[in-house]
């Protein structure tokens, strides 16, 4: 029986460390050299890390990410390497592809993987399909790629692609397996969303059935700025079904043995000869390659971590991407404001998780308004957590505020000014912490109240990163749910979970006072934010015109603040960062 051994990189880069990735790849491939693989393949940029963004407008950056591929070619001197990295100049072209140093060159750029074999480049593959939706911009960096190279290795013939370039049908994918490619190596920086890992799957595996090819899809992992990418590396054979699949949410080495002549079996069994399109086959760049271990080696069955529960893939993204943010922006503690509510409690658990209790410092700053329940409840957090809490009562400072502004504001109503006062006075004294002790503030907001903009600038809002920006209210409580049931006890008090959510920033303050119940509202944000659905969509669905309209209002005159918010993880299909980039100034009222 032909095989082939794919060895699979899941590897957590940090995007513009250039030499911290590279040790990274070395270290890897000499994990990788011990199962004698006849490939290693690396996610999409695993040299410069993903999305390297404005770092690419640099030239100084272009070219040190092509000399620290010339440190990974010489690392592969008896290795056949696929990595990503930064391609320029002219590309791909013969005369780079037999280079055994990579030229300079100040020229387009190319989202490109390099087929590394000897200490040399051998060639480059640079990706066809460029996003620009959502998150995605590569259109604004690189160039689309149009040449389609094959390798033989060891007898079998490889492909490679990168991410996007696999989910359309009539992609490079086709092309490919049509000129003859047995096995596609696809390279990807597929971002988390829930739900994601399972459409992917679903996508592989009719992309590998309709070709009649042998899919591996290595993905990368770990958390950069508001995006988390969960790793779920895969392979699925020929026909669709799952051969192998690597760890949610941490790193991994999968290594695999593919059945090739399970391919070549099929192709005849269905009279399907590989290079039956003229045009494909004109475009391809064929190069042979030699690199089989002269050792006997023992057949490997990998072993394939299952897909988790898509409430618990949200709870270890947003802990992967609290670790990460904190770690690659060198922080070493992070401080929040206790309130004694759902948001900031599992904000709390969230950082203890991904961080060590030794590493979080909970602030408890009562107001005049703060009730005995919050006190207890915050108490009892803090013990079952194990961290450090300091209390500062901020009603002093409150006072102290009302007598400044008395003679201002004479003759003017009470309102939500004085509400706002008091996020704000705790906000300067968190960030006070934050500048003193170099501590980074984690926001508690979610997407409920950051979409309506039931939040305080310069208050609550105040803050370096927002850990649950991107999660309903109603999934917090689901979140903190499943989260007490881990464990031998629960870690949130149980009235913090019964309690109707208060900001208590007056008498007997609830939050339906101001927005409508949660159940009600967070399948209205999904649809206006997420769906963009019409208000008569929406009124189609089920709900009442009155509430909706307002809904529309509040989430359209809040666009002003959160522009202003702290940068916070993506769990949805669309999260109000980069996914959502709507006008502040807007005329439009589509209602």
């Amino acid at each position: 029986m032909r095989t082939f051994r794919i060895a699979m990189v899941q590897m957590n880069p940090t995007v513009g460390n250039l030499d911290g990735n590279v040790r990274q790849i070395i270290g890897w491939l000499r994990e990788a050299r011990k199962a004698k693989p006849d490939l290693v393949a690396f996610p999409e940029l695993a040299i410069t890390g993903y999305p390297p963004e404005d770092l690419l407008l640099k030239p100084q950056f272009v070219e040190d990410n092509r000399r620290a591929l010339n440190e990974v070619a010489r690392a592969c001197r008896d290795l056949v390497a696929v990595v990503g990295y930064v391609g320029h100049g002219s590309m791909p072209e013969q005369k780079e592809a037999q280079s055994s140093v990579v030229p300079a060159g100040r020229h387009e750029l190319y989202n490109a993987a390099a087929v590394i074999a000897g200490g040399r480049l051998v060639t480059t593959y640079a990706k066809w399909y460029l996003p620009n939706y959502g998150v995605f911009d590569e259109s604004r960096y690189f160039h689309p790629g149009r040449r389609l190279p094959l390798v033989t290795v060891n007898g079998t013939v490889v492909a490679v692609n990168i991410c996007e370039d696999i989910w359309l049908p009539e992609g490079p994918t086709r092309r490919q397996a049509a000129a003859g490619a047995e096995i596609i190596v696809n390279i990807n920086a597929s971002p988390f969303h829930v739900g994601k890992s399972r459409s992917r799957e679903q996508m592989l595996a009719t992309r590998a059935r309709d070709n009649r090819v042998i899919v591996t899809y290595t993905n990368t992992v770990g958390g950069q700025d508001e995006l988390v990418f969960d790793g779920h590396s895969v392979i699925l054979d020929h026909t669709g079904d799952l051969i192998a699949r690597a760890k949610g949410f941490e790193e991994d080495l999968l290594v695999a043995d593919l059945n090739v002549e399970s391919v070549t079996r099929a192709r005849v069994a269905q009279a399907r000869k590989p290079g039956v399109a003229g045009k494909t086959a004109a475009s391809v760049d064929r190069f042979a390659l030699k690199a089989r271990p002269s050792q006997k080696r023992v057949r490997i069955v990998p072993a394939s971590g299952s897909l988790a529960d898509p409430l618990d893939e949200v709870y270890q993204a947003l802990t992967l991407g609290v670790r990460d943010y904190v770690r690659k922006n060198w922080f070493k503690r992070v401080v929040i404001g206790l309130s004694g509510g759902i948001d900031s409690a599992l904000t709390a658990v969230i950082a203890v998780d991904a961080l060590g209790a030794d590493n979080v410092l909970g602030v408890f700053m009562p107001s005049p308004y703060t009730s005995r329940e919050s006190r207890d409840d915050t108490r009892e957090l803090v013990r079952r957590l194990g961290i450090q809490m300091k209390s500062m009562p901020i009603t002093p400072a409150f006072k102290s505020y009302l007598a400044t502004l008395r003679e201002v504001f004479q003759g003017a109503k009470v309102d939500t000014t004085e509400e706002n006062l008091q996020a704000r006075i705790r906000g300067n004294l968190l960030m006070a912490l934050s500048n003193k002790f170099g501590h980074l503030v984690l926001t508690t907001g979610n997407k409920s109240e950051m979409s309506v903009g039931y939040a305080t600038l310069y208050g609550d809002m105040a803050g370096g990163f927002a850990v649950i920006k991107d999660v309903p209210k109603t999934m917090v409580y689901a979140l903190a749910q499943r989260r007490n049931r881990q464990g031998e006890s629960a870690v949130i008090p149980k009235r913090i979970l019964d309690r109707p959510p208060t900001a208590e920033l007056r008498p007997d303050q609830k939050d339906e006072d101001s927005l409508p119940p949660y159940a009600v509202l967070d399948p209205i944000l999904k649809a206006y934010v997420e769906d963009d659905r019409s208000v008569d969509e929406m009124v189609g669905m089920g709900f009442d015109r009155k509430t909706v309209l307002r809904v529309v209002a509040l989430v359209d005159r809040s666009e002003y603040k959160r522009r202003q918010a702290p940068v916070g993880i993506k769990i949805t299909h669309r999260g109000l960062g980069k996914d959502r980039r709507m006008p502040i100034t807007n005329g439009y009222r589509g209602v």
